[in-house]
């Protein structure tokens, strides 16, 4: 499964990853996350307690006017969403959210 990783202060990655929950909590760094704040079938995956245990902020969140809304804190990454689970970003889904995530 391809996903993009975003981690803070540093530019956003592709990385390939088999899927597993012990994977996916040791890319967030702890208990994982997944939130939806984009009109595209993307999970963002992050560590569940990240602002809580004081994990370094990474990027902001905005809403369709622009307005920063949340913060996450911590390295995160997106997934594509299948019917069951969690699957990989396409080519163009990849360029546009790395593309996102630099800006």
């Amino acid at each position: 499964m391809r996903i993009l990783v975003i981690e803070p202060l540093k530019p956003p990655y592709s990385k390939d990853i088999c899927g597993s929950l012990e994977e996916m909590k040791a890319i967030v760094g702890g208990y994982i996350q997944a939130i939806y704040p984009f009109d595209d079938p993307i999970a963002l995956v992050c560590n569940e307690e990240g602002k809580i245990i004081g994990l370094p902020q990474n990027r902001l969140l905005f809403d369709r006017e622009g307005c920063a809304y949340d913060i996450i804190c911590g390295t995160f990454f997106l997934a594509g969403l299948g019917e069951e689970d969690f699957i990989s970003l396409t080519d163009d889904e990849l360029e546009r959210y790395s593309q996102y995530f630099t800006a």
